[in-house]
């Protein structure tokens, strides 16, 4: 009997698991992806084009709330909230290390070669670096404050940068400045499960976060 109920209770702690969401929902990103509608010209590669843009707009999207929580943060004073930007910041650097290999598949498929060149990719390695760098650093200083100024800095940096950034090959918009609507629905759908997935990706590092916290005591 009772080690059933210990095994019951390690079913349900897997089950509220980030990390098991994390994977079912990323499975769910590369079966929904695989049966997003073909474009005229990319064929059944716009897919991975698909991917690759919902990928990334997670990322910013994530790297925008670790700045504005970090903000927040910085305002408020409350370290709970500064923790929450730590893990938020790690997330948006996570899928924006993953992004790459993603958008070397994509040029691949898409231009039958890797344009390496192109500015925005050249941007997306200097910026991986740059945050790991980063991250890295945030993570031996004990003052979580500084984890919320450095996302804010960073943020900010990556914003202006790709702002100010020319487009070779790379379109601004290429889902939303198409008028198939399908298309932008199922990258919509993309994107959102891309940031169900983010979620629990920086559920699991603020729960790290917390459990390092306790054991520090």
């Amino acid at each position: 009997m009772a080690m059933t109920v210990k095994l019951d209770k390690r079913n349900g702690y897997f089950a509220r698991s980030p990390l098991f969401w994390f994977v079912l929902i990323l499975f769910t990103i590369v079966l929904f992806a695989a049966l997003s509608p073909q474009e005229r010209i990319l064929g059944e590669n716009a897919r991975i084009v698909y991917l690759h843009g919902a990928w990334v707009w997670a990322s910013l999207a994530t790297f925008l709330a670790a700045g504005l929580v970090g903000l927040a943060g910085l305002v408020s004073g409350r370290k709970s909230v500064h923790s929450w930007s730590r893990a938020l910041g790690r997330t948006g650097l996570f899928f924006w290390i993953t992004y790459l290999p993603v958008s070397i598949w994509a040029m691949q498929t898409s231009w039958n070669g890797l344009y390496l060149a192109e500015p925005r990719f050249r941007i997306a390695v200097i910026f991986s670096i740059s945050g790991l760098l980063l991250q890295v650093g945030l993570t031996l200083l004990e003052n979580p404050a500084w984890a919320s100024a450095g996302n804010l800095a960073f943020v900010i940096a990556l914003i202006f940068t790709l702002a100010n950034t020319q487009n070779v090959m790379h379109p601004t918009s290429p889902m939303f400045d198409s008028n198939a609507p399908r298309i932008q629905w199922s990258f919509s759908i993309l994107f959102i499960l891309a940031l169900l997935a983010a979620w629990q990706v920086t559920r699991f590092w603020f729960s790290q976060e917390i459990q390092e916290t306790a054991n520090s005591r």
